[in-house]
């Protein structure tokens, strides 16, 4: 650089150096606006070191940024780093600079020597030192970009190891696993959905699904826990692993998320992962066979979810004639005679059912996983009731002809003089079992079944079903 612009310049930097921090400032309005006095202090301070440094390296042949006055700029590009933003406004600010500085530097020759031309040559050296200058600024620049990237991804990584740890191991208290999700942006923790993949599709799972999940690696496999969204919905998970093997678990409420992956293993195991990806949903029932309660679980959750909304007395209601029409065949006589009330009522609590259940009561596939649920439950409920002996046994009544007996199977058998009158079945026959001990079996029987023909005349007009009749 020529040896005189130092004395040239000194004098004019109060003024140069404001000027060339607001155009650097103002390169990006967008940022300039929201930045705040922070930035434009910052921005002052790196443009006036720099121009000191600029002018004291005139004449010499000294590095251009010694450590000191190099980490300002590492520091101004770590600042950019933790704002979320990239190189391309550091760079553009840079350029900026440059174009300003040259031109600075060349009127400053031209009033300093009092009309006297300045060479061509001086002024292309000026240039040349002008671009080499602020080329080594960018490189600390970006340097300082580069570091804070690097260490900011360590600690999501940290951040995200935790977030699938907690929700692999299970048990974590509601605001630990929240405030953990929080932390990777997730602004809500409620369902997720575990896919199983092999271990050397890991990377590229973290990559693919950074915003929406979490990956923990193991000694077998790779665990991609995605959060409930569009990007874990069926249709987009068999886009996505069209054509490799893993297995996708169910969507499962945070808690259950150990559950999830376990069913996903279980599936896995069972029916293998091929060259596309496998659902556990579609074999729940085989997996309720199997013994699976988070199968059973999840099965009931997905086949009765149209019930959920019901009065508890309405939707108890309808399960059992549901149950009963399955096991009979649709056999509208069969279930009347069962429930004990009249096939006109069970034509209209069908109608009911068909309204909230729509085509999965002619589907045959929906039709077997909603028997394997309602018999579950009916056994449930009959075993809750009391044990079941090992064997038929009669257990008297009333004095009036009415006895019942429990079959081995829990179900209640009414008998009227010894002969059969009646099956009571499921919740019906767990709530006779529930009050048999502190109530008149007959009028209990009545109260149950609501029929003149099955009980205590006096107990049965008093039925709700029966008030006015």
């Amino acid at each position: 650089m020529p040896a005189d612009l130092a004395a040239a310049m000194r004098p004019r930097l109060p003024a140069i150096v404001p000027a060339i921090a607001e155009a650097v400032a103002a390169a990006d309005p967008a940022v300039a606006e929201t930045a705040g006095a922070k930035f434009d202090r910052d921005v002052h301070t790196a443009v006036r070191v720099a121009l000191d440094r600029f002018l004291d390296l005139a004449g010499t042949d000294d590095p251009a940024l010694p450590p000191r006055i190099r980490e300002v700029f590492v520091a101004l590009g770590a600042a950019e780093a933790r704002e979320n933003r990239g190189p391309e406004l550091l760079l553009g600010g840079l350029r900026t600079a440059a174009r300003l500085l040259l031109r600075a530097a060349s009127q400053a020759l031209v009033d300093a020597r009092a009309g006297a031309p300045v060479a061509v040559e001086e002024i292309i050296d000026l240039s040349d030192a002008t671009s080499a200058f602020v080329d080594e600024l960018a490189t600390a620049c970006t340097d300082g970009l580069a570091r804070q990237l690097r260490e900011q991804a360590g600690e999501g990584d940290r951040r995200r190891r935790r977030v699938a740890d907690l929700l692999l191991r299970g048990g974590a208290p509601a605001d630990v696993a929240r405030e953990a999700a929080a932390a990777i942006g997730w602004a809500a923790l409620d369902r997720v959905v575990p896919v199983l993949l092999p271990p050397d599709q890991a990377r590229d799972a973290r990559f693919r699904f950074a915003a929406d999940g979490v990956v923990a690696e193991r000694a077998g496999d790779a665990v991609l826990l995605l959060r409930a969204g569009p990007r874990a919905g069926r249709a987009a998970l068999a886009e996505a692993f069209d054509g490799r093997p893993a297995a996708v678990g169910p969507a499962l409420p945070w808690p259950e998320a150990p559950e999830a992956v376990r069913l996903a293993e279980r599936v896995a195991e069972l029916f293998g992962t091929g060259t596309g990806p496998v659902f556990v949903e579609d074999h729940f029932a085989a997996l309720a066979l199997r013994g699976e309660p988070g199968a059973l679980a999840a099965l009931s959750s997905r086949r009765l979810a149209a019930l959920h909304d019901l009065r508890p007395a309405q939707r108890e209601q309808l399960l059992v004639t549901l149950e009963s029409w399955l096991r009979h065949w649709g056999s509208r006589g069969a279930v009347a005679a069962e429930l004990f009330v009249h096939p006109q009522t069970v034509s209209y609590r069908l109608n009911r059912l068909r309204d909230l259940l729509g085509p999965d009561l002619d589907d045959p596939a929906a039709r077997f996983e909603l028997l394997v649920v309602l018999t579950h439950r009916a056994t449930r409920n009959s075993m809750a009731a009391g044990a079941v002996p090992d064997e038929d046994a009669a257990m008297s009544g009333t004095p009036e002809g009415f006895t019942y007996r429990i079959r081995k199977n829990g179900d209640v058998e009414i008998l009227h003089h010894g002969r059969p009158a009646g099956v009571l079945r499921g919740p019906v026959a767990a709530r006779f079992l529930a009050d048999v001990d502190t109530g008149d079996p007959q009028e209990l029987m009545a109260r149950v079944t609501g029929n003149y023909r099955h009980g205590n005349e006096r107990a049965a007009r008093n039925h709700p079903r029966n008030r006015g009749r």
